[in-house]
């Protein structure tokens, strides 16, 4: 409570600093109500209540962290009192001079405390010009960071280039501010999009925007490839409703990778029909000349030559700007021998697929395909029928990873005993509202009835793609009953390499005959494996990745549909006449009333591409791979190669020991496999590439991560996997940058003569960190008083140190130590040429009394020193790290 004489009382006359020790101790008790009448009280006796706010905050350091300082709570309360006294408010030549004064604080102080700043001191007013020169200096100072943000509070974005501002930004990985740069301006949205397209352009080298920023820090490489590149601008294209037009360089790429990924699924697993693969890479292409040209020579590549000058005479492209080979092969195009033969090997392949595959057992009268409401009704007499049981599954167009295209249902097959519906989603939810209304409550009877058994496998990634193509299925999966997913039940059938009882086929992975081989085909997966499991051949597949918005649909596309649907109905049938004979139990066909397998398998996943199984599928597709060793191995005797755009994995890895070698985003993956073979290490990859990879190096070699993981998580499955013994002293034993495992050990009086004689140290820094470990007060208390604090952007830097339990650490990790008398003191360049990064050490770091040593990596040349970063590796692999006393050989008791 105050007291009667008024608290304010003794103010006047007195030194505006003086002030703050009546207001210091209020804060510290937190007597918030208390402190705000006692700063209000104040204002009243100043002459100047916005210069002692300048005052306060350049004789204080506190109001440069998070928290809220005394000099937040004086600025907060100062913003209502010039609104309850706007005659007091300051204009002219005496309000420049504050926010001359004002504006070098803004860069250094948190964004809650600059926002009431700006506020207060009008700088939304002050002179433009005057601003943008401050932007500059700091930019000028690579400031970038805090140029951005200010110019951003500021507004000043339409007078500063895109270029300049965002640039150092991207380099650094601060898309964030990047984004709120260009937020609220479409005209700079575009510039940016264009710069990173340019970015994109075949040829063009990242190292020359790179040079023009050499003192830049914290650059990250791999942010700045082209692939990465290109998913920032469509994310960008997306988020900003922009034309993707502005970005060629980027469409065409991703349009080339479309293509490249259906020739993996035509010619590699040849998953895909000639029919099916040529309606894609048509629409994939359109008129694009340099795609067209693209796609005559990946055929060329796949030795297609024949191909390559069909779709080369196709296109009229120019003979010149063919490879010879396909120049050459124009000339036999119009050999009717030749045609006989490829006729006569396409009806061998056609035969050989109809005694392979399983295959619709009713006749094709009795599929259906329904396109009017009309005709629906018909297939809910058949459908809404109390113990009905019904197969369901759903087909979309792929998008391949298309911005911008929405996976929507097209086809929603529905089969009863001795018939199939199609139902033609497209049109059908094209009528009016009254029509989509029945459909809708259609389905929800149909889906809610616990009557009636529903079949599936993967239900719930279909409902995913039911509700997004059509809002009226919003509530769809919350009255789901009577549902049984049979990819769970798949999950349970017993994990054997070869034959399965019941007379089912063995899962070969090529098959062995001429003919067969002509046609070859993959490891069977998913539902197709469940069909060849239990009705003795598998699916044939090659329609899934069909153009299902095509209309009218291909007589294969119909059989398909149909058959996905219908052989749920044979399976279910099968498995329950001899559960124990495929070793289940009575528990295993069970509907559960209330619930459906939420498990979304990777062949329905909207907006991607169909991907080879994760890590926890691999068990129902039956997808060889070496089992988990059970003798542990040394963290030294593990060595692997990462396959491109898994460099977070390898990082967590390189963290804790592992010799990692990465791939480059724009690396062949076949590379991987090469150096596995050279090197003798260990493949991990996912997707796509696993099963190339896998049959080239020996068994055990290649392991597929689960894509849809975090790399923490990823590095952890893989640890255990090959039961990998991970010890404390193996944590940052490599160097993350290059993987080198040798340090060069420097003691921190030692790194202060090199930092000196560099010129990265001044005088007054070094007498700071004296002063600062001597009397045990922060650095930027002493660096303040020298009036420095404003020109090192690294004063205010304070790196943690692990701590575990009463032991204090003593880093001595796994390595092998050079001798520090290969070290140049002159030049601080190591034997090899390179120089030690002395520059990035932060002032502040010296000044710590329990760090002891700096450990720079033999080979790059960065330096490390102990901080919080090895505590948090140490808490996040806790489960795989050997935490036993012999191990902690780096903890020693003072």
């Amino acid at each position: 409570m105050l007291k009667d004489s008024s608290p304010g009382d003794g103010f006047e006359g007195r030194d505006p600093l003086s002030l703050l020790e009546n207001l210091q101790p209020l804060l510290a008790k937190k007597e918030m109500e208390k402190l705000r009448e006692e700063i209000r009280l104040a204002f009243a006796t100043l002459k100047d209540p916005l210069e002692w706010l300048l005052d306060v905050l350049e004789a204080s350091s506190d109001w440069k962290g998070k928290g809220h300082s005394l000099a937040y709570y004086i600025a907060h309360e100062l913003q209502f009192w010039i609104k309850e006294h706007p005659n007091g408010q300051l204009s002219g030549l005496r309000l420049r001079k504050l926010q001359s004064r004002v504006l070098p604080l803004l860069a250094q102080c948190h964004v809650s405390l600059m926002d009431l700043l700006i506020s207060i001191f009008q700088l939304h007013a002050a002179d433009r010009c005057h601003l943008l020169g401050h932007i500059s200096h700091l930019h000028h100072k690579d400031k970038f960071k805090e140029a951005a943000i200010l110019s951003t509070k500021l507004k000043l974005q339409p007078y500063l280039e895109v270029e300049k501002m965002c640039v150092p930004l991207l380099l650094q990985d601060k898309m964030n501010l990047v984004e709120s740069y260009v937020e609220e301006h479409p005209d700079l949205q575009q510039q940016l999009l264009r710069l990173l397209d340019s970015w994109c352009e075949p040829g063009f080298r990242t190292e020359t925007v790179i040079r023009q920023y050499r003192g830049l820090a914290n650059v990250r490489l791999e942010k700045v490839h082209r692939k990465m590149l290109s998913k920032l601008i469509f994310r960008f294209l997306d988020k900003y409703s922009l034309d993707p037009a502005l970005c060629p360089n980027a469409t065409n790429q991703q349009h080339l990778g479309t293509l490249k990924y259906l020739f993996y699924k035509r010619f590699v697993e040849k998953t895909m029909t000639q029919e099916n693969w040529t309606e894609h890479v048509q629409s994939t292409i359109g008129n694009n000349r340099w795609l067209q040209e693209q796609l005559v020579q990946l055929l060329a590549s796949y030795h297609h030559l024949n191909a390559a000058a069909t779709w080369a005479l196709h296109y009229s492209l120019p003979e010149d700007s063919l490879p010879c080979q396909v120049a050459d092969e124009l000339k036999a195009l119009k050999s009717q021998e030749r045609d006989d033969v490829l006729k006569q090997k396409v009806a061998n392949c056609e035969e050989w697929r109809k005694d392979h595959y399983y295959q619709l057992p009713i006749p094709r009268e009795n599929v259906l395909f329904l396109s009017k409401w009309e005709e629906v009704q018909k297939c809910k007499e058949h459908v809404l029928q109390p113990g009905q049981v019904i197969g369901i599954d759903m087909e979309w167009r792929p998008s391949f990873g298309t911005v911008g295209r929405k996976s929507r249902v097209s086809v929603v097959q529905m089969a009863v005993h001795g018939r199939v519906f199609l139902l033609d989603m497209l049109q059908l939810l094209k009528q009016d509202g009254k029509d989509e209304e029945a459909l809708c409550s259609f389905f929800q009877t149909l889906f809610a009835d616990p009557t009636i058994t529903k079949l599936g496998y993967g239900v719930a990634g279909d409902l995913h793609s039911l509700v997004l193509s059509c809002p009226a299925f919003k509530d769809l999966d919350k009255h789901l009953c009577g549902v049984l997913d049979l990819l769970a039940v798949h999950k349970q059938l017993p994990k054997c390499p070869g034959m399965v009882k019941k007379g089912c086929r063995k899962v070969d992975a090529l098959p062995l005959e001429d003919e067969e081989a002509q046609c070859g085909m993959p490891p069977e997966k998913g539902l197709s494996l469940l069909v060849q499991h239990v009705l003795g051949k598998p699916l044939d597949k090659t329609e899934q990745l069909s153009n299902w918005e095509k209309r009218p649909l291909r007589e294969g596309q119909i059989l398909y549909a149909a058959l996905d649907a219908y052989c749920l109905l044979e399976i279910y049938t099968k498995l329950q006449k001899d559960l124990a004979g495929f070793g289940l139990n009575i528990n295993s066909l069970v509907l559960h009333p209330k619930k459906v397998c939420t498990e979304v398998q990777a062949k329905k996943l909207p907006n991607k591409q169909r991907m080879p199984p994760t890590c926890s599928e691999k068990s129902a597709a039956n997808v060889e791979e070496t089992p988990s060793s059970s003798v542990s191995i040394s963290v030294q005797d593990f060595r692997v190669v990462c396959d491109n755009m898994l460099q977070g994995l390898g990082w967590y890895l390189r963290c804790l020991g592992v010799d990692v070698r990465m791939l480059e985003n724009d690396d062949e993956h076949r590379k991987a496999a090469k150096i596995a073979i050279q090197e003798n290490r260990v493949i991990l990859t996912s997707g796509l590439p696993y099963q190339t990879l896998r049959s080239q190096v020996g068994e055990g070699r290649c392991f597929s991560v689960d894509c849809s993981e975090k790399a923490k998580e990823q590095a952890l499955r893989v640890l255990k996997h090959f039961n990998i013994q991970v010890t404390l002293a193996d944590v940052f034993s490599r160097c993350q940058a290059c993987n080198c495992n040798q340090y060069l050990k420097i003691s921190k009086e030692k790194m202060m003569q090199l930092m000196k004689q560099r010129g990265f140290l001044t005088d007054a820094e070094e007498a700071a960190v004296v002063n600062s470990r001597e009397q045990h007060l922060p650095i930027s208390y002493f660096l303040l008083s020298a009036g420095e604090l404003s020109e090192n952007p690294n004063v205010n830097f304070e790196a943690e140190s692990l701590e575990l339990s009463s032991r204090r650490p003593v880093y001595s990790p796994n390595c092998q130590w050079l001798e520090e008398s290969g070290l140049d003191t002159k030049s601080a360049v190591l034997p090899n040429g390179t120089s030690l990064k002395i520059e990035a050490i932060p002032i502040g770091v010296l000044s710590k009394e329990d760090l002891a040593y700096f450990y720079c990596c033999g080979q790059c040349g960065k330096v490390f020193w102990e901080g919080s970063h090895f505590g948090r590796v140490v808490s996040q692999f806790k489960e795989v790290l050997d935490l036993s006393e012999d191990n902690q050989n780096f903890y020693e008791q003072n």
